[in-house]
């Protein structure tokens, strides 16, 4: 593939994952092995709130091919096959649900030194085309986004955004919703591992005039332990620690408050918390991951 502009999905991406990623407050088990053929097993058991789910799945590549396949509890069975380069700088995603023939969609990527495009189509009985478009460098990137309904005869969906990226930060605004909503994100990382980094993010939807400030940020307090912490205006507040208790065993709390706006004028963002009567409300997780040197098996608990 092209060192191109990347996707649009990766607009915006890299403060979305500050903010986002390895926040919990559901609990997770799940455990991960590899076969010396190179299929990649993973079973997986979550509780949130007072329903529990499981699922199996089991990931081979073979060359430019690769597979997945996942069998739920619901006795859902999922597939998604990736097939690289069947034409130059291209990458081809089928996907599939049984019993659930709607679930179906058919995407298509290509990757030019200057540009990115895809489409997908949902395999509906009346079909829904989403397609995206990015221009630019590796360093700054313009993009758009659209989802048409032929049925219908309308739009869907159409999102339009812009990335500037440095060696040392990352900054980007997206206007979405058909035009009703914008966000703007800006990253900055501390460290030339990138691995200690402060986000700041901010939003307005325009037909409420509600305006979202997001605030937060990692910090490696040594190459075991990784500290992670957001607030917004809202007086949600989350935070997060990340510790290597073995060789390659991470054990992740995750927190979540919800600060009285009366305590906190200004604030950051939580994970899945409410207040309730003008007070404090604590959500919290833990989540560990095990991979064995020997057999890369990988067990995680949230």
């Amino acid at each position: 593939m092209s060192k191109g502009p990347g996707l649009f999905v990766d607009i915006g991406k890299r403060a979305k994952d500050l903010l986002t990623k390895d926040y919990t407050s559901d609990q997770k088990f799940t455990v991960s092995t590899y076969t010396g053929a190179g299929v990649a097993i993973t079973s997986t058991s979550l509780k949130k709130g007072g329903l529990s789910t499981g699922d199996v799945a089991a990931l081979y590549k073979y060359k430019n091919t690769q597979f997945d396949v996942k069998v739920d509890t619901d006795s859902n069975i999922s597939t998604t096959m990736t097939f690289t380069d069947i034409l130059p700088s291209t990458k081809t995603i089928a996907s599939f649900k049984v019993p659930d023939y709607n679930a179906g969609k058919l995407e298509v990527q290509y990757f030019h030194h200057h540009a990115t495009f895809t489409t997908t189509i949902a395999l509906y009985k009346t079909p829904v085309v989403d397609a995206t478009a990015t221009i630019g460098t590796p360093s700054i990137a313009f993009g758009a986004e659209a989802g048409y309904d032929p049925t219908k005869g309308n739009f869907t969906k159409y999102t339009a955004g812009i990335s500037v990226t440095k060696p040392d930060s990352c900054a980007s605004i997206i206007l979405g919703d058909k035009g009703d909503s914008i966000k703007a994100s800006y990253v900055h990382y501390l460290d030339n591992l990138k691995k200690s980094a402060a986000v700041g993010e901010i939003s307005r939807k325009f037909s409420t005039n509600e305006n979202t400030f997001t605030v937060g940020g990692a910090y490696a307090v040594d190459h075991l332990t990784l500290i992670k912490a957001k607030l917004n205006n809202h007086g949600r507040l989350g935070a997060l620690l990340q510790h290597e208790v073995i060789p390659k065993s991470l054990l992740t709390v995750s927190v979540a408050f919800q600060v009285p706006p009366y305590t906190v004028p200004l604030s950051l963002p939580a994970t899945a918390s409410t207040k309730r009567n003008g007070g404090f409300r604590v959500s919290s997780s833990a989540f560990l991951q095990v991979v064995s040197s020997q057999s890369r098996g990988q067990m995680d608990y949230q």
